[in-house]
């Protein structure tokens, strides 16, 4: 039996300390595997989704809340803007800004956002086609590839919007146009994969239809819902589930109307867009936001709560290095006369050595299997309730570099932990105990 098996058999002679000092050490590296794993993965989708925005402009209000609802599609909108106002931002003459965005908010269907915007946001995010098309009129729709996903929506299905961001069938605005699909984009790992796209006159129709009045002659219109569908008899009400044509009328120029926030893209970055956000703000009833600003100070928000977090997984693992340390060295008591006897057989005071800093070092690997394992299936817990509210997802099936790293300081613990009761074990004095015997 060579000194690794002998050192197992040791460890599993009193599976109660074995099982203590294992479950600490897993605790703590657990945590700090999980607050890495988090971070990582919030960075990261944080960051595709912002890269290319320089600037939001919107309603008064909090610039956090703006970007959050604009670009991350976290939060409600701050209000709406008029297009009249916007207009100069819309424009795609603009000295400064490469691409411009529009976005009318409000409207949902069972919880995913419908976004009245323009084929920018298509280039933006770089989505592709699965299948269908893009929209082109009003009430066409191109969804991300979870809605349709989770929806089970296809092309040519039709669909009632809901005033407001819950799911609320008594909001629902059965009085105006249905949606209709006619495309699905593939999925791209950003905020476009759960959001309803369609253009902003879509909205306005929406929201400005008003119910035929009583006594009314229907209109004769051509209807897309599935067959079955019943009105009840001498019901004056009509649904016009067609799309309307498109205007002719560029989106900047119709001033009469309002949109909910611009996503800006520059030029370039110089000294004019440096400015631009605060000349907007001190001299225009509009908002804008710098976005990766407003991001970097919710992470140092957050970073507190993560500080708190970590050293507490860093007690953790002292704790659990105590108790690897307390465990061996209160085992050398009992085995003082079994190590003599290792001697007495031809045992180096080297290999009494080693058989201790084994033990130690396989308490440290087991606890790091265990908190790897508890982490990861965490993550993936966490990923699947994330899903299911319809919010960014997080993967326990990915590994960082970090935790090899982790892995390093966790044999380092063990080592530690064991050094003393080692050195003791070599200390061992054949005479004087086999004397006490």
């Amino acid at each position: 039996m060579n000194i690794l098996q002998l050192s197992w058999k040791n460890l599993i002679n009193k599976p109660l300390s074995m099982l203590l000092s294992t479950i600490l050490f897993a605790l703590g590296v657990g945590l700090v595997s999980l607050i890495m794993l988090l971070n990582k993965q919030l960075d990261q989708q944080f960051a595709r989704n912002l890269e290319g925005i320089d600037m939001v402009i919107g309603a008064k209000g909090s610039p956090l809340q703006l970007v959050l609802s604009s670009i991350y599609h976290l939060d409600a909108p701050t209000g709406n803007i008029n297009i009249g106002e916007a207009k100069a931002f819309l424009r795609p003459e603009h000295p400064l800004i490469n691409r411009a965005i529009p976005l009318s908010l409000g409207d949902s269907y069972r919880g995913y956002r419908i976004v009245g915007t323009n084929h920018n946001i298509i280039d933006h995010y770089g989505a592709e086609i699965s299948e269908g098309k893009i929209w082109e009129a009003p009430l066409e729709v191109t969804i991300g590839s979870r809605v349709a996903e989770r929806e089970g929506l296809k092309i040519g299905d039709t669909f009632y919007s809901t005033h407001g961001l819950d799911i609320n069938e008594d909001l629902e605005h059965d009085d105006a146009g249905a949606f209709r699909v006619v495309g699905i984009l593939q999925p791209g790992g950003t905020v476009i994969d759960q959001l309803i796209l369609t253009a902003a006159e879509s909205i306005w129709e929406v929201h400005d239809h008003a119910p035929a009045p009583v006594g009314a002659a229907p209109a004769e219109e051509e209807h897309d819902h599935e067959a079955g569908e019943e009105h009840a008899e001498g019901e004056e009400h009509t649904e016009a589930t067609h799309a309307a044509p498109a205007t002719d009328i560029p989106l900047h120029e119709r001033v009469d109307k309002d949109i909910t926030a611009i996503l800006v893209n520059f030029k370039a970055r110089n000294a004019m867009t440096l400015n631009l956000p605060r000349t907007i703000n001190e001299n225009t009833n509009l908002m804008a936001a710098n976005p990766s600003y407003e991001i970097s100070k919710l992470f140092d928000q957050l970073g507190l709560g993560e500080q708190v977090l970590r050293w507490l997984a860093y007690i953790i693992i002292g704790v659990s290095f105590l108790s690897i340390f307390i465990s061996l060295f209160n085992s050398l008591k009992d085995r003082k006369y079994e190590l003599a006897i290792m001697r007495t057989l031809g045992a180096s005071p080297g290999k009494l050595f080693l058989l201790i800093i084994f033990e130690g070092l396989l308490l440290a690997v087991l606890g790091y299997i265990l908190g790897i394992l508890l982490s990861h299936v965490g993550i993936e817990m966490i990923g699947q309730f994330v899903k299911k509210a319809d919010r960014y997802g997080f993967t326990g099936k990915t590994f960082l570099p970090g935790e090899g790293w982790l892995f390093l300081g966790a044999l380092f613990v063990g080592l530690l932990a064991a050094v003393i009761p080692a050195w003791q074990a070599r200390q061992t004095d054949i005479h004087d105990t086999l004397a006490e015997g």
